[in-house]
């Protein structure tokens, strides 16, 4: 609830547009009965046309008032309750789109577009209802409860009755399906999970001839869910014929006592009318507010789950007046060690090492010896564990974040297209790249031939998850995106892994000239992509165990030799 208070408050005047309207709408359903019996009392039992002419004009206007109440609070249910969840969604985006990968994985990325999309339309579903039945019930029992009492106090005690029968079954209903709405928003989770992993993974289940084996995963998780929402369902359903059962039972004892107090005299028939509108509207308002009290539980299982991701900072702090760099001059690793935060041992241990502007510097390792991992902390997707990254004399912690990244041209491992055209990810790099920037870019990355054998061009459309490029194409659009901001500082991580060798070679010779005045960090599989570096860094899991040149290396590092001789020729190794 804490969290729907906080969005309300942002729509303070169409939040009093929306009281005021309900007492529009309470105005037409308490105000007419009430003018009714008056008519059939003393217009009808008198045959006074004056007195009923008079009435009905005064019922015709409370009419208009009633329809301009009511749509008037439709309208303010609507566009309060769509704006919060509207406000709701920028929120999580932003806040998500500043997590580290250490949150991104704890949530778990299916989760986190349930919560933005499914748990932010679960909380719109409760506003809006909670707009148009939480503030008109009590006006409406409240009213209702005073004009019964006002007509009969017999026959008001008869509602008073049941209600506390009802209010029992509300709290019972609300109970018992708290724990079962939080399973079905879990159930959720992991279908959109399942879903994610087959539509992306399509091509290794068909392979593999698996497509049975995911079909029984989702058929468990979906029929988990069905269960779960059926629960929910039935739960909700028994309800409604509870509520008419108990006012079928109340109607019976009003009309066996009203018709004794008629006979008596002391009930007049057009109260009798009136006081069944009464206790339509006392019974129904509370049957509304315990809609609102069933539906709660659901919206509080959403809402926590949404301020879980709005609660969570980053581990990657932001310095609060972070320093600007115009240039980048040398990075130097201080001693830096990593750990992941749910990891036990460091995945880097004790790295030391510098590197100036205009050097390129290479990482060479077996899997898992930490060479991403090490890339990854200069952007400051992770944090240092220990140690320190110094950027001219000045702790990486301490620059402004959004600046520091700007001056990066980070080619990640895995290729990451948009969907668009291909101007459109290539300009990802600089928002206002003219096309002869794009064309250069394309250029030096080897991508402008193959470029302006498609159809459109530039204008070509990247289908969703680029499938139609090759991921050769992808890597080279991806350097190309990287190359027309005119970094400070590249870094390539295994970014040359999808192409052939003369690519390679012809890549590796435009980078040198359009990188000279830059520093270059590259990871890589195959020596003959970093054979060229001023330094060559060898990591054995987490810890340097070689530094130097490719031919220093050869002599002086067997590991770094048993690379090379695992790809070069020996004719290859004795000539280095």
């Amino acid at each position: 609830m804490h969290l729907i208070l906080t969005y309300l408050k942002r729509y303070k005047k169409l939040f009093v547009l929306n009281v005021a309207s309900v007492f529009g709408f309470a105005l037409v359903e308490l105000g007419i009965p009430t003018i009714v019996a008056q008519m059939v009392d003393q217009g009808v039992a008198k045959q006074d046309e004056a007195y009923l002419y008079q009435m009905g004009a005064v019922i015709a206007l409370i009419s208009v008032i009633g329809v301009a109440g009511t749509v008037l609070l439709g309208y303010c249910c609507a566009k309060i309750s769509t704006s919060i969840t509207r406000d709701m969604r920028n929120d999580i985006f932003a806040r998500v789109q500043g997590f580290s990968r250490h949150e991104i994985n704890t949530f778990g990325v299916s989760s986190l577009i349930t919560r933005t999309n499914n748990d932010a339309f679960q909380i719109q579903m409760f506003v809006n209802v909670l707009l148009r039945t939480a503030l008109m019930t009590p006006v409406m029992a409240i009213l209702s409860m005073i004009m019964t009492i006002r007509a009969s106090l017999p026959l008001a005690l008869i509602i008073g009755a049941t209600i506390p029968f009802i209010i029992l079954g509300v709290y019972l209903v609300a109970r018992f399906s708290e724990p079962i709405s939080e399973k079905q928003q879990a159930s959720i989770d992991a279908l959109n999970r399942i879903s994610r992993e087959n539509l992306t993974g399509i091509r290794v289940i068909r392979a593999f001839n698996n497509d049975a084996y995911e079909s029984d995963r989702f058929n468990t998780t979906n029929h988990a869910y069905m269960g779960h929402s059926k629960r929910l369902f039935k739960l909700m359903m028994i309800t409604q014929p509870i509520f008419f059962f108990l006012m079928n039972l109340a109607s019976i004892a009003i009309y066996w006592i009203a018709a004794g107090l008629i006979d008596q005299g002391t009930l007049p028939v057009g109260q009798l009318i009136a006081f069944n509108e009464y206790l339509f509207h006392a019974m129904f308002s509370m049957m509304l507010f315990c809609t609102v009290f069933m539906m709660y539980p659901r919206a509080a299982v959403s809402a926590k789950r949404i301020e879980a991701v709005l609660q969570t900072t980053t581990s990657v702090k932001e310095a609060q007046s972070g320093i600007t760099l115009d240039d980048v001059h040398e990075i130097t690793f201080d001693h830096v060690t990593f750990a992941y935060p749910d990891g036990e041992e460091p995945v880097l241990k004790d790295v030391s090492f510098t590197v100036k502007k205009g050097e390129k510097l290479a990482f060479i390792g077996s899997t898992g010896s930490g060479k991403s991992t090490l890339i990854n902390l200069i952007p400051r997707f992770y944090d240092v564990s220990g140690g320190a990254i110094m950027i001219d004399g000045i702790n990486v912690k301490a620059l402004d974040l959004s600046t520091w990244r700007d001056q990066l041209g980070f080619i990640a491992q895995k290729a990451n297209l948009f969907s668009g055209t291909i101007a459109d990810n290539i300009r990802f790099g600089k928002e206002d790249a003219d096309q002869k920037e794009l064309e250069h870019a394309a250029q030096i990355a080897q991508a402008y031939d193959f470029i302006m054998e498609k159809e459109n061009g530039f204008a070509e459309t990247i289908s969703e998850g680029a499938s139609n490029l090759s991921g050769g194409q992808k890597q080279r659009l991806s350097i190309a995106r990287a190359l027309v901001r005119k970094p400070k500082v590249y870094i390539f991580d295994d970014s040359f892994s999808a192409l052939d060798f003369k690519t390679d070679a012809k890549l590796r010779q435009a980078l040198k000239a359009e990188t000279q005045a830059a520093i270059t960090m590259v990871v890589a599989q195959r020596i003959s992509t970093i054979m060229d570096a001023d330094q060559i860094i060898v990591l054995h899991e987490g810890e340097m165990v070689g530094c130097g040149t490719h031919q220093e290396l050869l002599k002086a590092c067997p590991i770094y030799h048993e690379i090379a001789a695992s790809q070069l020729s020996e004719e290859e190794l004795a000539h280095e």
